[in-house]
C-alpha cells in the first residue's frame, strides 16, 4: 500500500515539477517537507489563535489544514522514496503494526 502511495505521489510530483520548471534534487524532497511543515504550522496557529486569520473562516483554516496535511504526508512518501526508505518495515518496527 505505502509503495502505491509512494509511486502516484512521485507522479504526481513529476508533472508537478516539470509543468513548473523545477528540479527536484536530493536536498530538495528534505527541503519540501520542511516548508509544508511551515505551512502546516502557520495553518494550525491561525486556528488556534496564535495567528492571524487575514479573515479566513474556521471552514476555509480547516479545509486549509487538511490540504497541508496531505501535503506533509505526500512529501514524507517523496522523501521515503527519494532515500530508499522502506516506510512500511520501520512503521512495523517502530509502531509495532503492518500497514496494510
Amino acid at each position: 500500500m505505502l509503495d502505491r502511495l509512494k509511486d502516484q505521489f512521485e507522479a504526481a510530483s513529476c508533472r508537478y515539477a516539470e509543468a513548473n520548471g523545477l528540479r527536484r534534487d536530493p536536498d530538495w524532497f528534505l527541503l519540501k517537507l520542511q516548508e509544508e511543515l511551515g505551512e502546516l504550522t502557520q495553518v494550525s496557529n491561525k486556528l488556534t489563535g496564535r495567528g492571524r486569520t487575514h479573515g479566513r473562516s474556521e471552514a476555509e483554516l480547516r479545509q486549509a489544514l487538511a490540504d497541508e496535511t496531505a501535503d506533509m504526508l505526500g512529501h514524507i512518501l517523496l522523501f521515503a522514496r527519494a532515500n530508499g526508505i522502506d516506510l512500511a518495515a520501520a512503521v512495523e518496527r517502530k509502531w509495532r503494526f503492518r500497514p496494510e
